[in-house]
């Protein structure tokens, strides 16, 4: 009898099972099959029930290694609930979720929404795309537009690349997530800080749209308010502002772009570049920095300008270069880097120095120091010694006095002028209160500073020539003296020519004051250049 019944109700089971796949496969086919809600379908699971509310309500249970499809998208799950009128479905346990075999999504928890094709999912969730993956505990995935979404925090993982944030959007069709607030980039290169990051996958490229910090491996940081970043390359372009540092040098830009492979760095918009070893701040519109060369070229109106003990040297040129010179103790010589812009100029060095920065100014170039000014064609300027040496008709001022020549060679201390070597055709003007000019002109100048003042100057020529004019014991003017000789020594005493000695061959005359005639008051090559000096440091930046 009990057998009986065991059959009989297996057969009841079977026909109840039957009847209500049949109902199933009914409600199925009469689904709409628009891209607007598509039919839900079981493919596979271990046991099925139908549960009933009421009237209205009722729910299909499957449980045991759970396959269900919409469209082209497959969910796996330990057990799920099916509400044919809502068309939801609530998955649980070891969910995955097989996007047409392009993206898949994990998770222990799921609510789809099939009206809208949105995906639910908590705890553990795991979306990957082949070319990265996102982890969070909360997503929203609309399977429609492909876009995912988590505001709980969340990190995706690309090769070596992680990134993590706060709130975070992945559009799938692009590759592209869109990371917000307290957003990390780290790779083994380079930390990235900002609130808000644009990251593709597919190209490892980063783009900033806010204030960003990027610290690199080597303790370089830069910051930047927008930007690309290729991390793959190690190219990278900062827009609307940027600054950059390492151990030796600092710059910032309105626009800045940064090359990994070579280390250098193209700024343009108010560039400011500074050499913290040899305390120098560069400043021009346009500048490139190689950093392993420790090289910078800089253009569109360069001002460089030089610290010492609280004084400053300012100087420009339409275009100023800087490189080190390296010092070889085994040779005993000066080797320069390859590079474009070639020297032969060579400077002393001593044997503790592995490296020396030197300047190149190349055309219009002028210089403004409260003791001293000058103006040239071209500049070369060594840390080593600090020397300029003044190419193409440089001129030099110091207070009351000209100097000029064919070259000129500049040598200083602390900013303050210490030494000038003029070579061929120099001349030496010293203007007077009264508007005379006291003259010595030859072949070379040897000038010798104190407190930053011409004090001595010797000069030699074929002959050496001069205009002076004496004064009396009441410092009442003499006359004019125009003399010649081997060599003359000029010196001064609180910024005025005080005495002229001559030394062999010496020949001349002095002209009563009164009497001086016109065609002798004035050497040969004689030019006061006033107006091409620099009255001001803000002149330079003219």
């Amino acid at each position: 009898m009990r057998l009986k019944f065991t059959i009989s109700s297996l057969f009841i089971v079977y026909l109840l099972a039957v009847s209500y796949q049949t109902a199933a496969q009914q409600i199925i086919s009469s689904a709409p099959s628009s891209d607007s809600v598509r039919a839900i379908r079981i493919i596979q699971g271990k046991s099925l029930r139908l549960i009933t509310i009421d009237s209205v309500t009722s729910f299909e249970t499957i449980a045991g290694d759970v396959i269900i499809k919409e469209g082209l998208t497959t969910f796996y799950c330990d057990s799920a609930t099916i509400n044919r009128k809502t068309n939801i479905v609530e998955a649980f346990g070891n969910i995955h979720i097989n996007d047409n075999d392009s993206i898949h999504t994990y998770a222990q928890y799921m609510r789809f929404v099939g009206s809208d094709r949105i995906a639910y999912l908590k705890k553990k969730v795991k979306l990957t795309d082949k070319k990265g993956t996102l982890y969070t505990d909360d997503l929203e995935y609309n399977l429609r537009t492909g876009i995912a979404t988590y505001k709980n925090g969340g990190r995706i993982t690309n090769e070596k690349t992680v990134l993590t944030s706060r709130d975070g959007v992945y559009y799938s069709d692009t590759k592209d997530v869109y990371f917000k607030n307290d957003v990390h980039l780290k790779d083994p290169d380079r930390d990235i800080y900002t609130d808000s990051l644009l990251y593709n996958v597919t190209t490892n490229i980063a783009t900033f749209i806010a204030k960003t910090r990027i610290i690199g491996k080597d303790g370089s940081k830069t910051t930047t308010n927008a930007g690309t970043y290729n991390l793959n390359t190690g190219e990278a372009i900062f827009t609307d502002g940027a600054s950059f540092s390492d151990s030796t040098h600092s710059a910032r830009a309105k626009i800045m772009a940064y090359d990994k492979k070579s280390n250098t760095l193209q700024m343009q918009g108010d560039v400011r570049f500074v050499d913290s070893v040899n305390r120098i701040i560069v400043l021009s519109g346009e500048a490139y920095a190689d950093l392993n060369r420790n090289s910078f070229l800089a253009s569109r109106k360069p001002v460089m300008i030089l610290h010492r003990d609280g004084d400053s040297t300012y100087i420009a040129a339409d275009t100023l270069f800087s490189g080190l010179r390296k010092y070889d103790s085994l040779e005993r010589k000066m080797v320069t880097q390859k590079d474009t812009l070639k020297t032969a100029l060579v400077v002393q060095a001593n044997d503790k120095d592995s490296s020396i920065r030197y300047f190149i100014g190349f055309h219009n170039v002028r210089i403004f120091n409260d003791s001293l000014q000058a103006v040239s064609d071209s500049l070369h300027y060594s840390t080593i010694d600090s020397t300029f040496k003044l190419f193409g008709e440089p001129v030099v001022w110091n207070d009351k006095s000209q100097v000029t020549g064919d070259t000129l060679l500049m040598f200083t201390q602390n900013q303050k002028p210490k030494r000038l070597y003029v070579f061929n055709n120099g001349m030496i003007i010293n203007r007077t209160k009264e508007g005379m000019f006291n003259q010595i002109g030859g072949r070379t100048l040897n000038g010798y500073f104190v407190d930053g003042n011409l004090d001595y100057v010797r000069v030699k020529g074929s002959p050496a020539e001069s205009i002076f004019y004496p004064q009396d014991e009441d410092s009442a003017y003499v006359g004019m003296n125009r003399s010649s000789g081997d060599v003359i020594d000029v010196y001064f005493v609180k910024k005025e020519l005080n005495k002229v000695k001559f030394i062999n061959n010496v020949d001349g005359v002095l002209y009563p004051i009164k009497e001086i005639p016109a065609d002798k008051k004035a050497l040969k090559n004689f030019k006061w250049l006033d107006n091409r000096r620099p009255k001001s440091w803000l002149e330079l930046f003219e």
